[in-house]
């Protein structure tokens, strides 16, 4: 029975529905205490009873219809005694939400130092689940069993680190290999109407389970795991209209290539991505995961769709029949959108899944979207390399059970029309150890051996730089081609190698071109020469197997939480390279931004790989003085000549004019005590949620970052560590910074900024000659307080803990 039948009606107003709530009603919250939000933590309850109760507290006096984004937003509040919240007072892109999230997550790469950060607080244990995931750090080189095999000792030193603070403050840890972060979460925590931050920007993959997932920065993390509230600026919702149905080649990582080009890579800042209308239904739940996944690279808050049959279907599937169960019965209160909230949505997108058609997108760039019937006149329009030097099929983004098995039905087509063995090198991730085994079991990894592809183990690899690259020449910069079913394809984002062209697309695609060699090619109409045959390959479209009969179980690479675990300790070595205890940060300085030199003028797309890139630099995640040495290496500077890549990461020295490296000159300029600001472009800091690339200008004397605009996570970063994030109030004003000016911040000091106020920038020439612009913030009264108290960490431990 459903709370709805509790209903004279099937009412789309909430407080209809909960007004009618008998005692009946009742019984059904004292059975969801019983269903834990995952097996794997029996002590923390399913309460879709509290969200409700929430929600109609909220909603108190309102009859508008919400939002799927609001249910799950304002049922996780953050309440206290004195304070309320109303629906009719939460506005949009204004109000600062505190939120409670159901559990957080980090990866290793981004766990060190969240996990540190927790250390330096000095407190007992982590107040809501947590897990971290060891999927970042493993080199991808000649297959899983090496691979694994080699990083397990490579990495010893921080696996110990993370086993050891995890048992410490009680949190789980999944071992290397055990899967990627995201595709872990959706198999064993991802709940209906829950809400789950992550230091990774792609979790918004949760959306695929209907569960609101957002990626932040580690010091966001710590927040919540001390039980603090987290906070978030109150989102827009944009809805993206769904109808029809997939066909032929078309596959949901079409919808996000789709979106992306769109919205483009900034479009959805501050915004959550709400699907609906007919077409969700014929979605599998990994499937639309992928759309959730690659939502952040549209720069968007989240991406939601609600409750369907698949989810209940996966649920079930991975032991969760519980959850199904019970998501069934608060389904039309809870887990869906009101009826008429579309009218609430601050913008509509319609998508026609009929019509859809395959997308590719790239190079360097996930927004560069490309129909399939258009890509072929783009590439002979460019100067990208036609050939493919790589295919690979993985990340967390496509390597489901499903994806695997719709490689492998194109790879069993190839092979019966004579054609055993693709043409272009092939890597394949399982996205997990459940589904390795299962692949296994049946067959699938075997056939894809069989023709090429070396199976990779269930980490991230190369999709976040952790490749062992010797096909080409990468030092040289050797300019190719790669495609691959990844979500993300910035400069030298798999390789370190600025002029691979990589292109972003369905893992059947991916397959397609593996075989054919070329990027410009054309599944739909275009056939490939069978060798010693007058025959030609034309591929079908694969088909869609959301779940296989049953998973088989792999490895346990679990450590769960320790309950009773004061005797423990974390260990330290103070002669580590690859971890180091924190320092705070010094509180706010007075005058410390008059007569400021300029690093670097940043010019054009500037991500956090940019910023603090990853690859080898994985290393030294856990180490603030040795990763900030690649501060800004694949940063372009407006202040030296352009087109040259030789001189990414340089800057010309304020104080002596030469030329050098970035994080050298501004090392040299903290030593002599001199501060120094950063100029950015448009949507500085977009990607990754890394949030080491706010702590290395931080660490390296650096005071404040003005730019054209700031992605959402970095501009929280930078304020969570005490740096001074500030925007051009006419963007234009960015193109009259010249090499050699000197600027000052009017209006900064305690007692001058506060929120809504707009500041000052006054910029002296080398020539004398003095002008002024006005900049804006986005500072809270509370983030003023992390500012002067020079870090949110050191606010946290002046206030809260000295309680």
């Amino acid at each position: 029975m459903t709370l709805a039948s509790y209903c004279t009606t099937r009412s789309t107003r909430l407080r209809r529905i909960l007004c009618k709530r008998s005692l009946s009603t009742r019984s059904l919250a004292t059975f969801a205490s019983r269903v834990p939000i995952s097996p794997l933590n029996p002590d923390s309850p399913l309460d879709y009873d509290r969200q409700i109760s929430q929600l109609e507290a909220v909603k108190y006096g309102s009859q508008r219809p919400l939002t799927l984004t609001e249910k799950i937003l304002y049922s996780h509040l953050y309440t206290s005694p004195d304070h309320a919240w109303n629906l009719d007072e939460i506005r949009r892109g204004e109000t600062l939400l505190h939120l409670r999230p159901d559990r957080v997550a980090c990866h290793d790469a981004t766990a060190t130092m969240a996990l540190l950060q927790f250390i330096s607080a000095g407190l007992p244990k982590v107040q809501i689940p947590t897990t971290v995931h060891s999927d970042h750090l493993v080199v991808s080189r000649n297959g899983a069993e090496e691979d694994l095999k080699r990083g397990r000792i490579e990495h010893q030193e921080v696996y110990a680190f993370l086993s050891s603070a995890a048992k410490k403050y009680g949190i789980g840890w999944w071992k290397p290999g055990a899967g990627i972060i995201h595709t872990t979460i959706f198999e064993n925590y991802a709940f209906p109407g829950g809400l789950i931050i992550g230091t990774d920007s792609h979790t918004p993959n949760a959306g695929g389970m209907g569960m609101l997932g957002i990626g932040v920065g580690g010091s966001d993390a710590v927040d919540a795991m001390a039980g603090m509230p987290w906070e978030l600026m109150c989102p827009e919702v944009v809805g993206v209209r769904l109808t029809g149905k997939l066909n032929g080649w078309a596959s949901t990582k079409d919808i996000i290539c789709k979106l992306a080009g769109i919205l483009t890579v900034s479009g959805g800042k501050g915004k959550v991505i709400e699907f609906f209308g007919p077409g969700c239904a014929s979605l599998g739940a990994t499937a639309m995961a992928t759309v959730c996944n690659m939502s952040a690279e549209i720069g968007s808050t989240s991406c939601i769709l609600p409750y369907s049959d698949s989810m209940g279907r996966y649920l079930s599937a991975t032991k969760r029949e519980n959850i199904a169960q019970e998501a069934n019965r608060y389904k039309d209160v809870l887990l869906t959108a009101d009826e008429g909230s579309e009218h609430h949505y601050d913008d509509i997108i319609e998508i026609d899944l009929d019509t859809l058609e395959p997308h590719v997108n790239g190079p360097f760039t996930p927004d560069l979207s490309h129909p399939l019937s258009q890509l072929k006149e783009a590439v002979h329009n460019s100067n990208w390399p036609v050939n493919v030097s790589h295919a690979m099929v993985g990340s967390c983004t496509n390597s489901s059970y499903e994806d695997l098995y719709k490689t492998s039905q194109l790879v069993s087509q190839a092979k019966a029309a004579g054609l055993p063995r693709v043409r272009t090198p092939f890597m394949v991730s399982p996205g997990s150890e459940d589904i390795r085994a299962t692949a296994e079991a049946e067959g699938i990894l075997q056939s894809l051996r069989d023709a090429g592809a070396v199976i990779l183990s269930n980490t991230c690899g190369p999709c976040v730089g952790q490749w062992d690259r010797t096909d080409v020449d990468v030092k040289g910069r050797e300019r190719n081609t790669v495609v691959s079913s990844f979500n993300r394809n910035f400069v030298g984002r798999h390789d370190s190698n600025p002029e691979t062209c990589s292109f972003v697309t369905s893992p059947e695609m991916v397959t397609a071109f593996a075989y054919a060699g070329r990027i410009d090619f054309n599944p739909i109409s275009d056939s490939i020469a069978v060798d010693g045959s007058t025959s030609q390959l034309r591929f079908s479209p694969p088909t869609s197997v959301e779940l296989p009969i049953a998973f088989t179980i792999g490895d346990n690479l679990y450590q769960a939480p320790v309950k009773n675990a004061a005797h423990l300790s974390v260990n330290i070595d103070p002669q580590s390279d690859r971890l180091q205890l924190l320092q705070p940060f010094k509180s706010w300085e007075a005058d410390s931004v008059q007569d400021m030199p300029i690093l670097i003028k940043v010019a054009g797309k500037c991500t956090t790989d940019h910023i603090s890139p990853a690859g080898p630099w994985y290393k030294y995640r856990g180490h603030l003085e040795h990763i900030s040495n690649n501060m800004l290496l694949a940063a372009s500077n407006a202040f030296l000549p352009s087109g040259d890549s030789k001189l990414l990461g340089h800057t010309v020295h304020p104080l002596n004019s030469t030329t050098g490296v970035i994080h050298e000159v501004a090392r040299d300029l903290r030593d002599r005590n001199v501060k120094w600001c950063i100029v950015g472009d448009w949507n500085y800091g977009e990607g990754s949620s890394r949030e080491h690339a706010a702590l290395e200008p931080r660490y390296l004397g650096g005071v404040a970052i003005v730019a054209r605009s700031f992605a959402r996570i970095h501009e929280t970063n930078l304020k969570k560590q005490g740096m001074l994030p500030l925007t051009f109030a006419d963007p234009v004003d960015y193109d009259k910074i010249v090499l050699g000016d000197r600027v000052t911040l009017v209006g900064v000091e305690e007692g001058e900024m506060q929120p809504g106020k707009q500041v000052g920038l006054r910029v002296q020439t080398k020539e004398g000659r003095v002008w002024e612009a006005k900049l804006n913030h986005s500072y809270s009264e509370r983030q003023l307080k992390w500012l002067r108290a020079g870090s949110a960490l050191n606010h946290i431990k002046e206030t809260i803990l000295s309680k």
